[in-house]
């Protein structure tokens, strides 16, 4: 049988990736220097931390929520933000990024598998998709990786 969400599947894998107008995740923390990871920039509201933490926890909570009709969000705000500034440790930042980088590869897998009907209503949600929730997953990290290079850029640490 035919795909015939093929196309729609390999453009939301397209607009995931964050590729095309946009910077990617990986440019965005490639080398970012540990120094600022936890900096604050005057009226910037996050420092890079804060930003990529937000930015796994944001999509691990999609991502499930689109795997498992019983997940249960975190509380608003503080199960999506990290209570510190700066990272505990190098091993923490490079953890978070390689969590972040599983979990949009696991999102992309479920939209571009034939067998994941897109438009099919996810169970225990209130009319909720797959496609939906994958659209949301690409608009809110592309919303955060703009800080997260706006905040690069204002530390200096961008280069365009």
């Amino acid at each position: 049988m035919a795909d015939s969400q093929k196309s729609l599947r390999e453009h939301v894998v397209y607009l995931l990736k964050g590729e095309g107008a946009h910077a990617t995740f990986d440019a965005a923390v490639e080398d970012f220097p540990a120094s600022l990871r936890g900096q604050r920039v005057k009226d910037f509201p996050h420092t890079a931390w804060m930003l990529l933490e937000h930015l796994r926890l944001a999509q691990l909570d999609i991502l499930d929520y689109s795997r498992n009709p019983k997940h249960s969000s975190p509380k608003w705000p503080e199960g999506y933000w990290p209570q510190q500034e700066a990272p505990p440790s190098d091993h923490a930042w490079q953890k978070s990024i390689a969590g972040f980088q599983s979990d949009l590869k696991t999102m992309q897998s479920l939209v571009a598998n034939p067998e994941t009907d897109l438009f099919a209503v996810l169970p225990g949600t209130d009319g909720h998709t797959v496609l939906r929730e994958a659209l949301l997953v690409a608009d809110h990290n592309s919303y955060h990786i703009g800080q997260l290079v706006m905040l690069r850029k204002l530390l200096g640490k961008w280069e365009s």
